[in-house]
């Protein structure tokens, strides 16, 4: 039997490094998984470089790749993909930035680059939108919320370019930089300059806003600062229905991989509470994710925590944030007619607290699949399965061939 459907799970940032305070286990070796272990002795495993090897990926470049779009052609900045995902209309040309809402002290430093990790930023996102003023610059500007801590700005506007720096000081305690172009081209510059401003006006009604006073009056860190960066023109991209020739749908907190969905044509699933934190209600992503199969051929679920876990250097909470996701997975494995893929974007090693070109490990699942002798869902034992080492280049081929919609190559 051939199946005709294909489930692409990422689990943002799953695979790591081994971990000393888990006795030299990676989170996922540690975790109990019997889920994922079910899909694995059922599948065949392997090792991936979503990039290249020793290439570290961004979440933007990986979730391109992993569809079937080369970032060295697509891939300007993970801004304008931000905009879109936080439900801004691009049009080719527009320049967009992701953006982190951050918590800045009297003296001027970043002390906080998330905020608090702030969620539900909306009331500050519109009295930026309402208050900031860029006419001066006959430049137009769209401002929005992401998930939690984040946002996304878009520029519109004649002469401008995509080549500017980040304000972001990239650690805590820290100034923030000024943004300046990236070499000498006068769009970079007008750019440059629209950004400062923007940066300017919002600080002065982010550190008035009363949101901030009682967060102030709480205890907690407000959120006065906008840190730029990701900058990046948006531009044309081959619809995935006409590349593949299969509908589909994505679901996804972060903003980031709604904005790479709706950037190739997948159609947004917005599913309740989901943060893209480890709070998020991943029970309602694989259901929305099953009922979506019933009437498109291609879903993909992103589920991010494990990513965040790494990114905070929490070993033991990535560990247990895997064994919450493994634990509603259980449907999966009735579902019939369909190719389900389980891999990781990139590792996020709680070592290093940030994404590593460590390869990830991958399993497909379902009819006609080679089955391999990997019992277990790892970094270490998917490396000993059937799939070896692939590139992320080469995995929607293997699935667009494993439902038997492969075009021959010659005769």
């Amino acid at each position: 039997m051939t199946a005709h459907k294909i489930l692409f799970l990422i689990i943002d940032g799953l695979s790591d490094r081994p971990c000393p305070e888990l006795g030299g286990r990676t989170p996922l070796e540690a975790a109990n998984h019997p889920v994922l272990n079910r899909l694995a002795a059922g599948g065949v495993c392997g090792i991936m470089d979503t990039i290249a090897v020793g290439i570290r990926p961004g979440s933007d470049t990986a979730h391109l790749a992993l569809l079937g779009y080369d970032p060295h052609t697509y891939y300007t900045g993970r801004g304008p993909l931000e905009c879109v995902g936080s439900g801004i209309r691009m049009e080719p040309g527009m320049i967009g930035f992701r953006c982190n809402y951050a918590t800045q002290s009297p003296d001027g430093l970043v002390i906080d680059r998330r905020a608090g990790r702030i969620h539900d930023t909306k009331i500050l996102s519109q009295a930026v939108q309402d208050g900031v003023d860029l006419s001066e610059f006959g430049v137009e500007f769209i401002f929005r919320s992401g998930a939690g801590h984040r946002a996304a700005l878009a520029l519109k506007g004649e002469g401008l370019g995509h080549c500017v720096s980040s304000n972001d000081p990239k650690k805590d305690h820290a100034a923030p930089h000024t943004i300046t172009p990236v070499g000498d081209r006068t769009q970079d510059r007008k750019t440059a300059e629209v950004c400062n401003e923007f940066v300017q006006q919002s600080g002065k009604i982010l550190f008035d806003h009363p949101l901030n006073k009682d967060r102030l009056q709480k205890g907690l860190g407000p959120a006065n600062i906008i840190l730029m960066r990701g900058a990046g023109e948006m531009g044309n991209f081959e619809p995935f229905e006409k590349k593949y020739g299969l509908s589909g749908s994505v679901i996804a907190a972060a903003s980031l991989i709604s904005g790479i969905g709706d950037a190739v044509g997948l159609m947004q699933v917005p599913v309740e509470g989901i943060t893209g934190s480890q709070n998020s209600n991943i029970k309602g992503k694989i259901a929305a994710a099953i009922n979506e199969l019933e009437r498109k051929d291609f879903v993909l679920v992103n589920i991010k925590g494990a990513d965040e876990s790494g990114h905070d250097g929490l070993a033991a909470q990535k560990k247990a944030f895997i064994e919450k996701v493994d634990a509603v997975l259980e449907p999966l494995l009735d579902i019939r007619d369909c190719i389900i893929i389980v891999c990781a974007d990139h590792s996020t090693p709680c070592s290093i607290k940030d994404h590593s070109a460590d390869p990830v490990p991958v399993l497909i699942y379902g009819d006609g699949v080679r089955v391999d002798d990997v019992k277990e869902y790892g970094e270490r034992t998917c490396a000993r399965g059937g799939l070896c080492r692939i590139t992320g280049a080469g995995l929607m081929p293997t699935a667009i061939d494993l439902i038997n919609q492969a075009h021959k190559y010659g005769a």
